[in-house]
């Protein structure tokens, strides 16, 4: 990963100047990055990014070059410039794993870190972690429509730029795909690559037959033949299936074909029959062409004979839902030793903020091993799962539940302390892993695409009472 320290908004640079001009550089402050709300039909989110996160700190620096650009702009003194080009991150960062199901207000990422330090990077962690929690939590939604299905991400082509395509492709692994077109995404994260011919292909040769017989030749093997570039059920199976024969005779079996446009439902279930009536039963079909969670959740409702999706545009570029809204709030600062809470107020409810240096915590029942809920709570706070816990609807308070016999666990792992990587990466395949068992562990109603069951987190009595106590005293400060 390249470096990314000078990918930050300038107003980041312009803050940090005047802490520094002020004497508030050394201040230490704690940030909480959290979204607001989830996808319009969802109850969660997936959460990725942690690895680009670790990359980026271990590589913050300004080299020579970035400091002669910002000496160009004539808006900071020589004493600050010096600061920046001996600027390494200091502090302590804790996160989400990849792979947890994360839900609105919970803290993902916690920085803790000297307030210049800690200014710096909220630009470029906001990027990283917005982007592919996003995509990630669409993979997971494609692939939860596809009910077991394979699903393949195809979407380079259309993604927002190489950026987006490449981390693009790695969240929809975390989100449960199996394998990406994306060759770059495929050699940088070890993921599967997988790819048929295009229409191109076909058009290339005299007839259809001679195409498809040109492709078996070279990959005899691993032979997939796209069958919709004429005439799908005319020409386009039976010709397969006239290959297919000839690279029986030589001993091969096909993989199968692939359908990109058309009546999906119906092209499906002729084609199915076709091939089990030729013989090949095993013969995969593959769908590809703007589809999405909703488009493959009909295919199903409809009985099409699918078994592997390829979907593209809509997940890498998450269509419906084009940005996750993730935000970098301040929530304490530390003053002569004593942390000092802090949060935003707003006539917008949603918009204020929580207080504090916190911790989420993930009820899980003794019984079922199933997910109660999530507790938002002061770091220092500890939880007996043996006593009932009473938790209360972070806004409609009259609405409850106690909850009782349960294990605790908390969410947030230590990521860097006084600077350094304490984390040890996994690999992307137990990133997948994980994420699975995680899903796992939740209800089937709190993973429906449509009008799921709203997973329930609180917050703290402490908290609770440290963030009315701060309203309070910010609603009647005398400015």
């Amino acid at each position: 990963m390249r470096n990314l320290t000078m990918m930050t908004d300038l107003y980041q640079l312009t803050m940090m100047y005047g802490y520094y001009r002020h004497g508030m550089a050394s201040n230490t402050a704690v940030f909480d990055l959290f979204y607001r709300k989830n996808f319009q039909d969802s109850a969660f989110a997936v959460m990725a990014g942690t690895q680009s996160l670790i990359e980026y700190i271990n590589d913050l620096c300004f080299t020579d070059e970035d400091i002669e650009y910002l000496r160009g702009l004539n808006l900071f003194d020589e004493e600050f410039l010096c600061v920046l080009k001996n600027m390494r991150f200091t502090g302590e960062i804790y996160a989400m794993e990849e792979g947890s199901i994360v839900f609105p207000h919970e803290p993902l990422v916690r920085v803790k870190a000297p307030i210049i330090e800690a200014q710096l990077i909220e630009t470029t962690i906001l990027n990283l972690v917005n982007h592919q929690t996003l995509i990630a939590t669409k993979a997971n939604r494609v692939c939860y429509a596809a009910n077991g299905s394979s699903v393949l991400e195809f979407g380079l082509r259309r993604a927002q730029g190489p950026d987006a395509g490449i981390y693009g492709a790695r969240a929809s692994i975390v989100g449960g795909c199996d394998a990406t077109s994306n060759v770059l995404a495929g050699k940088m994260f070890d993921i599967a690559v997988k790819g048929t011919h295009a229409h191109s292909w076909v058009m290339s040769f005299p007839t259809e037959l001679d195409a498809f017989r040109a492709y078996a030749d070279v990959f005899p093997d691993s032979c997939m033949l796209l069958v919709d570039t004429y005439d799908t059920i005319r020409s386009g199976i039976p010709n397969a299936i006239k290959v297919f024969d000839e690279l029986r005779e030589k001993g091969y079996e096909p993989v199968g074909i692939r359908l990109d446009s058309g009546d999906l439902a119906y092209l499906s279930k002729r084609a199915r029959k076709m091939l089990d009536e030729a013989g090949y039963e095993n013969a995969k079909i593959f769908v590809s062409g703007d589809l999405d969670e909703h488009v493959i959740y009909d295919l199903r409702a409809q009985g099409a004979k699918i078994d592997v999706y390829g979907v593209g545009t809509k997940l890498i570029t998450s269509a419906d839902n084009p940005a996750l809204g993730g935000v970098y709030k301040m929530a304490a600062e530390i003053v002569d030793g004593e942390l000092v809470p802090k949060m935003k107020l707003s006539d917008n409810p949603e918009k204020m903020t929580l207080p504090g240096y916190k911790k989420v915590l993930r009820l899980y029942s003794n019984k079922t091993g199933k997910a109660l809920a999530d507790l938002i709570a002061l770091d220092d706070e500890q939880l007996d799962g043996t006593k009932p816990l009473k938790l209360y609807h972070p806004e409609q308070t009259y609405k409850t539940i106690t909850v009782r016999d349960f294990t605790v666990r908390e969410m947030l792992v230590p990521i860097f302390k006084d600077g350094k990587q304490v984390y040890t990466s996994p690999s992307l395949k137990e990133i997948k892993a994980y994420a699975m068992r995680e899903l796992d562990t939740f209800w089937e109603e709190s993973k429906r695409l449509l009008n799921p069951h709203e997973f329930k987190v609180d917050i703290s009595d402490r908290l609770y009472d440290m963030r009315k106590q701060l309203i309070w005293k910010l609603a009647n400060r005398k400015d």
